[in-house]
């Protein structure tokens, strides 16, 4: 079977019946594996370093049930991959090399029983918040003191060069403010002639408690630009499981399109002592709740697993 060029696999994983399942902690899966990740780069590290290790991370994210992967280049940027050693053009190859790897083991991975078949399987291109570069914490609060010119300064150049590598839908994720879920709606408009130039994006935020973005900034202030046509999906992610519903039942009130949800495990991360603290949530268990609000994008982000996948494809799907 020919594969569906990559603005349709988006539309027909949407069409289909049933949730699409997404992949989970990259990051965590990595650092179980073996890599270490205590770099400003962080999991986008792994681009420059060690692509066997990003191919085998979705490789197994895969093999769990996931119908979607997100690619390693939430943390990448051309000024990251520069301080790391590399030339100007090779710090944009190294964006470029994030998303393909990931299309690579999308292509390579075999069927999954339950799961979208192989040709419509996603790859999401990872545009992390201007908050992930600074490696302190900040997209969880929004507190960046950066004007919207400025952050449309730091996102176009990776933006462009993401939308063109392959993918099948931009992750606008971990978004804190609306400036900058502002900011990164509008840049698509800007985006190449081509394949990018028809690329949507889904644009998932962070919020401190079902009615407020991290920043402060009320859900419902977002409606105007949420009817972006190049918007596919909206929710939430990276905020703890209990989070999520009351989140998702705001943004269904502002918001008639597909919505998304992939929480992190419900633990906290103590910068101080580089540790996570508190315990778990069960993903699982939340999971069907964010389906009947209009979940259409299911999976999680820090510390969850193939494992954690694993078990929610087979809730989801009814196995």
């Amino acid at each position: 079977m020919t594969p569906l060029a990559s603005p349709d696999r988006l539309t027909a994983a949407l069409e289909a019946p049933g949730p699409i399942v997404l992949d989970g902690g990259f990051a965590t899966w990595a650092e179980a594996l073996g890599a270490n990740l205590d770099h400003p780069l962080w999991s986008a590290r792994l681009i420059q370093e060690r692509p066997d290790r990003v191919l085998q991370v979705h490789r197994d994210f895969f093999a769990a049930g996931a119908d979607c992967i997100i690619s390693a280049t939430y943390q990448a940027t051309v000024a990251g991959f520069r301080h790391a050693g590399a030339s100007p053009s090779e710090a944009e190859d190294l964006l470029t090399l994030g998303v393909r790897l990931a299309v690579q083991a999308r292509d390579e991975a075999p069927a999954v029983a339950g799961a979208l078949s192989p040709d419509r399987r996603l790859v999401a291109a990872s545009v992390g918040p201007y908050g992930a570069a600074l490696a302190d914490g900040s997209e969880y609060r929004g507190d960046y003191g950066v004007s919207a010119a400025g952050l449309r300064r730091f996102h176009r150049q990776r933006l462009s060069r993401l939308a063109a590598a392959g993918a099948d839908v931009l992750a606008l994720e971990t978004v804190p403010s609306s400036i900058e879920a502002r900011v990164l709606v509008e840049l698509m408009d800007e985006l190449e002639p081509g394949d990018s130039a028809t690329l949507r994006g889904w644009l998932s935020l962070v919020v401190r408690d079902a009615d407020h973005l991290a920043d402060g900034t009320p859900l419902s202030d977002l409606e105007p630009f949420l009817a972006h046509p190049r918007l596919a999906l909206i929710g939430v992610n990276c905020v703890p499981p209990s989070r999520v519903y009351g989140a998702l039942e705001s943004l269904r009130r502002v918001t008639a399109k597909p919505l998304i949800a992939y929480p992190n495990s419900g633990e906290r991360y103590r910068r101080g002592g580089r540790e996570w603290v508190g315990s778990a949530d069960d993903l699982v268990e939340s999971a069907a709740g964010w389906r009947e609000l209009g979940g259409k994008i299911i999976g999680g982000c820090c510390r969850t697993t193939p494992d954690d996948i694993r078990r929610l494809a087979d809730a989801l799907r009814g196995g």
